[in-house]
């Protein structure tokens, strides 16, 4: 990866909607090779999605929850169905595998609390490998971003 693709990426994260002419003048590159950059780097896979991040008070003012997840016992196959779950439920907007005091963290919105409450009896209380979840209601959205600082190494 070279100074322009670091530039293109950096400015894409910000607007996924950047046309090839305006990533061309901040970029310093043509149209055509902006988009053949961009083409380029979706097929390595360093972009791996296009999103547009909604306000939650378009859909009715939704909760986000972010929830610690502990499993009954680590085993590949409990860890991999709970994965599953996870990835096949449209409230979850991320879940992360991870090490600490949880096997997962999950990050998921829900109408309201009783909203919330349903999803527990589903996904949770009805899992006999779940241990124990921990339930943390985000309050203000402070910085939401997917964002990863990319750094520009002049060449």
């Amino acid at each position: 990866m070279d100074e322009f693709d670091a530039k293109i990426l950096i400015l894409v994260q910000q607007d996924s909607r950047l046309t090839a002419e305006k990533l061309s003048d901040q970029v310093g590159l043509s149209p055509a090779a902006c988009q053949k950059r961009l083409k380029k780097l979706r097929d390595r896979g360093a972009i791996t999605k296009d999103i547009s991040v909604l306000s939650p008070e378009i859909a009715g003012g939704r909760i986000t929850l972010i929830v610690e997840v502990s499993v009954e016992r680590e085993r590949p196959e409990i860890l991999d169905e709970f994965k599953r779950l996870m990835q096949k439920c449209p409230e979850v907007m991320q879940c992360y595998y991870v090490t600490g005091n949880a096997d997962f963290i999950v990050i998921l919105t829900a109408k309201d609390m009783k909203d919330y409450e349903e999803f527990t009896r589903e996904y949770f209380f009805q899992n006999s490998n779940i241990q124990r979840f921990r339930t943390n209601v985000v309050m203000d959205n402070v910085k939401v971003s997917l964002s990863i600082p990319i750094e520009i190494v002049d060449s």
